[in-house]
C-alpha cells in the first residue's frame, strides 16, 4: 500500500500530536528516572521515546491497518523486528526522538523520522522539528517540501549549487573505529568545514536546504536514513553506498555518502575507499 494524500496528512498529524503530548512536556523537563542507557552512556533512551513511538505507532495502525510498524525503541526491546521491512507490503519506521542525547541535555536540536516503504523501498518521508512545528516531506517521485501550518509549501532543490561556503557537510568520526578515525577526520577536513549535529533529522533538512556539499553516515539504522535519503533524493541530491550500492533501507551494514552532485559522491567514494580496506 502506498499512502494517500489523506493518509499521509494524518501521518503528519499523528507526529504532531505525539511531539505536543509527548515531547515537549517533557523536554528540559525530565528527572533522572526519565532517562536511561541503552548500549553506552552516549546512547539514550527517554520516557519521552518511548511515549512517542507508542502514540504514533498506534496512530500508524489506525490510518494504515495491515501495515508493519519498525519503531526504533521496540526494536531495540526485540532486534527480530528490524527484519520485517523487507518483507512487508507496507511498513512504517518510525524514529520518535531522533537526536535524544540534545535532547536528553536540553539542547533544542532533535526531530521526529517517519518513513513509509512498500516492498522495501521507501514512498515516503517526513523530518519533523517538534521546536518549530515544521517539516520537510517527500514522496517517491513527488519531490521534496517544507511545510508549516500555515500552508507554507516550498519545494526544495539543491541542483542549484547554492552560495560558496567553507561549510563542507556532516559527518562522525568518532562512529568509525578507533583505527579509522584520524586518518578520516584529517581526509574530510580537506573540503571545508565538518559538523557532526547529533541529529540525523537535522542533517537531512540542512542537506535538502543546500546546507553542506555532503554528509556521511556511519550507522545504518533504518529510522535514521530511510526518510532523509528520499528526500534528498528528490530535492535533486546524490546518495549512494560507500562500495557503489544504492541504499535501502534493509542495508544496515556499511557506510553512505549524501552528496549535492555525481561528481561530488564520485570523489568522496575514491578518496575514501581506504574505509574499505583498498
Amino acid at each position: 500500500m502506498i499512502p494517500t494524500l489523506q493518509q499521509e496528512s494524518d501521518l503528519i498529524e499523528a507526529v504532531r500530536s505525539a511531539a505536543r503530548t509527548e515531547i515537549l512536556p517533557r523536554f528540559r523537563n525530565l528527572g533522572a528516572d526519565a532517562v536511561a542507557e541503552k548500549t553506552n552512556a552516549d546512547d539514550l533512551v527517554t520516557i519521552g521515546d518511548r511515549a512517542s513511538e507508542a502514540s504514533i505507532a498506534a496512530a500508524v495502525r489506525r490510518i494504515l491497518p495491515g501495515a508493519e510498524v519498525v519503531g526504533e525503541e521496540a526494536v531495540s526491546e526485540n532486534p527480530e523486528i528490524l527484519g520485517r521491512i523487507a518483507g512487508a507490503d507496507t511498513c512504517v519506521i518510525i524514529d520518535p526522538i531522533d537526536g535524544t542525547w540534545n535532547f536528553a541535555k536540553g539542547l533544542a536540536l532533535f526531530g521526529v523520522l517517519l518513513a513509509v516503504t512498500h516492498r522495501g523501498e521507501t514512498v515516503f518521508g517526513l523530518l519533523y522539528d517538534p521546536v518549530l512545528d515544521d517539516w520537510v516531506l517527500s514522496r517517491r517521485g513527488g519531490g521534496t517540501w517544507f511545510c508549516d501550518p500555515a500552508g507554507r509549501r516550498d519545494r526544495l532543490d539543491v541542483r542549484d549549487g547554492g552560495e560558496p561556503t567553507g561549510f563542507a557537510g556532516f559527518a562522525s568520526p568518532w562512529l568509525l573505529p578507533e583505527h579509522q578515525r584520524a586518518r578520516f577526520a584529517t581526509g574530510v577536513l580537506d573540503y571545508g568545514r565538518v559538523r557532526d549535529l547529533g541529529c540525523a533529522c537535522h542533517d537531512y533538512r540542512m542537506l535538502c536546504f543546500g546546507v553542506g556539499r555532503f554528509g556521511f553516515a556511519m550507522k545504518l539504522m533504518p529510522w535514521d536514513h530511510a526518510a532523509g535519503v528520499l528526500a534528498y533524493s528528490e530535492a535533486g541530491g546524490h546518495v549512494g553506498m560507500l562500495d557503489g550500492r544504492s541504499y535501502a533501507p534493509t542495508l544496515h551494514q556499511g557506510i553512505m555518502i549524501s552528496a549535492r552532485d555525481a561528481d561530488t559522491l564520485a570523489d568522496l567514494r575514491a578518496k575514501f575507499a581506504w574505509l574499505r580496506g583498498e
